[in-house]
Formats: structure tokens, sequence, C-alpha cells
């Protein structure tokens, strides 16, 4: 590892590192002070941004790989929920004062190898020192043919509430890795877990169908309850959740039956990162071929219903099951 006296300064580090991966030519090779981006004819921009933050969304001593996947990923998810299709992100970087040049090696190195899964360049951001740890902003941009982006508002009473993915493993894991349960029936799966929290998985896939079928969507972020009371909320709906019908991995499936704090954990905790949309009955078959084709699942858990309040989460007797928190909560 290099000296601390050796490392490049700013400009040098951002030549090095980040004006690679910044090969689109409205990114003007990080050389301006802004970028030139131009939608195709015919389609609506959408932005979205998401901060991460070392200690509240990846632990510091997380590969430096992993935590660029995460920042990236996270704001691509925002993007495939509401049917957009990205075409450049934004980076704004805080690192703290030891950083090394094998970390920010390993970062870009995630970056870009994400930047060529996703299709997404990097146009450019800024790069400043943090006095309280790595954090993370980056604003991604997307495109979705005009008017048709998918809001949270749409929900309409008598829709199917459908996820994609299994709902979950994020929380668990990230529990897992705190040592607040007890991983032993996961099994071997406890690092399917694991992973899952280290590594979204955006459902860029799904963006189509969202637009084709959903009347509402957003990502899974927060916690599945939470995020789906955005969308009752906005829609002035509400919602019941059948609790069997959520889809679980099998290594979840595996702690959720040995501790009831689990499965509360599958309800509310964050970072699944999985589309929720709501669509009328006509439309499920359709957007079930359209997932099958894209190779994501997605499950019926649910309906609109009309009233207000948070939506009711029942067991298969038909009673509601109480519930501490909805969601996630940064503050």
């Amino acid at each position: 590892m290099p000296a601390q006296g050796e490392r490049p300064g700013e400009f040098g580090m951002i030549a090095r590192y980040l004006r690679p991966l910044a090969e689109d030519p409205g990114a003007f090779g990080l050389t301006d002070d802004a970028a030139l981006m131009r939608p195709e004819p015919g389609f609506d921009l959408v932005l979205t941004k998401d901060m991460v933050a070392a200690g509240v969304h990846f632990f510091p001593d997380d590969p430096p790989e992993s935590i660029a996947r995460k920042a990236l990923r996270v704001n691509l998810s925002d993007l495939a929920a509401k049917g957009a299709n990205p075409v450049g992100y934004l980076l704004g970087l805080a690192l703290p004062a030891d950083w090394t040049e094998d970390w920010m090696a390993g970062f870009s190195a995630g970056l870009g190898d994400d930047q060529q899964r996703y299709g997404i360049p990097l146009l450019g951001g800024d790069t400043v020192k943090s006095p309280d740890g790595l954090m993370l902003s980056i604003t991604a941009l997307g495109q979705v043919p005009a008017g048709r982006i998918v809001r949270r508002s749409g929900a309409e009473v008598g829709d199917l509430i459908v996820v994609s993915g299994t709902i979950g493993d994020a929380a668990l894991g990230l529990r897992l890795r705190l040592g607040t349960l007890d991983g032993a029936a996961a099994g071997e799966g406890a690092s399917h877990l694991l992973d899952r929290y280290l590594h979204p998985q955006p459902r860029l896939g799904l963006a189509e169908a969202v637009r084709d079928h959903a009347h509402a969507s957003l990502d899974i972020s927060d916690g599945l309850i939470g995020d789906l009371s955005h969308v009752t909320r906005t829609s002035g709906v509400s919602a019941v959740v059948e609790a069997a019908r959520i889809p679980l991995s099998q290594p979840a499936r595996a702690l959720v039956e040995g501790d009831l704090t689990a499965f509360a954990s599958v309800l509310t905790g964050g970072d699944d990162y999985e589309v929720l949309t709501t669509m009328p009955e006509a439309r499920l078959a359709a957007y079930e071929a359209a997932a099958a084709r894209a190779g994501i699942p997605v499950t019926v858990i649910g309906r609109i219903v009309a009233g207000e309040g948070a939506p009711a989460v029942i067991n298969d007797r038909g009673e509601r099951i109480a519930l501490d928190r909805a969601s996630h909560d940064h503050f």
C-alpha cells in the first residue's frame, strides 16, 4: 500500500480512478464543471438520488467494490420501479482522510463492472474530504416514454399487490451480520442472506412491464409494509396483505420458522430493493409473462381496498398481525 504522502491529490485521483468511467461524450472526460445530456425525442427524464453512509447503509469494512455497487444499485432500483431505463449518473464522493489507493482502485473497479452490467455511464460529480467517515451520493438519470412514468399515487381499489423476487432476505442478512439473529437454521443459506444485504439486485428487466401494466409502483427500500404505506397514503386507499403469500427464500423461511422476530424483520426491514406494483387483475397474466421473459419471479401478496390507514397484514385465519413499526426510519 502506498505511503500516505504518495497518494495523488484530488484531481490526480479523479484522473486515475474516475475519468476512465466517464466514457459518455457528454461527460467531457470530467474536465468541465457540468455534463451535457440530451434525452431521446419523445422521452421524459427521470431523476433519483440516494445517499449511503458508512455505519448506516454499509459497514465501514465492507469491500470497496461492494460499497460502490450498492451505492449505484439502490438508485437503479428506483429507476426500475418508475418504468425508466438508465442513461447516466452523477457521483458525490466524500472520502475520509485515511483513504488509500488500493481502496479507491477497488471502488472504481466495482463501479466500472456495474456500469457495464447495467449500461449506465458516469457523467460527473464532486469529491470532498469527509470529517466523519465515508459517504456517497449518487444521482441517477433515466428516461421513460413521455407521460409513462409510474408513480406511487396511482393505486386503485381492487388492484392486486405484486412484488418481485423474495422479501426480507436483506433485513435478515443484516441481522445475521449484527449478531441479533441466530443463523444456524439457515445453514449454508446464510451466505445468500448476507449477500442480499451487501449486493442489491435492481430489477431493471421489469421496467417496461411496469410501464405497461402497473397503476402504481415503487421499490422496497425501507420495508415492505412501510413502503406499501407510501402507496396507499398517496393514492387515498388502503391494503390487505396475506402473510402466507409473501415470497421467502429457503434460508429466510428456515429462520422465520424458528424465530418469531424474524418474520417481523421480513415485513418491516429495509434493503430488499424489490419492485412493488399494484395493477388490475386483468393485467396480471401479461405482467407475469413479461417478468418470466426477464427471468424475474413475481408474486401476488394482497389487494388494494377502500379506506384509509396503514395496510393490514393478516394470517391464514384472517386475523390481523400486530406490528411494532411499519418500516426502517433513517432518523
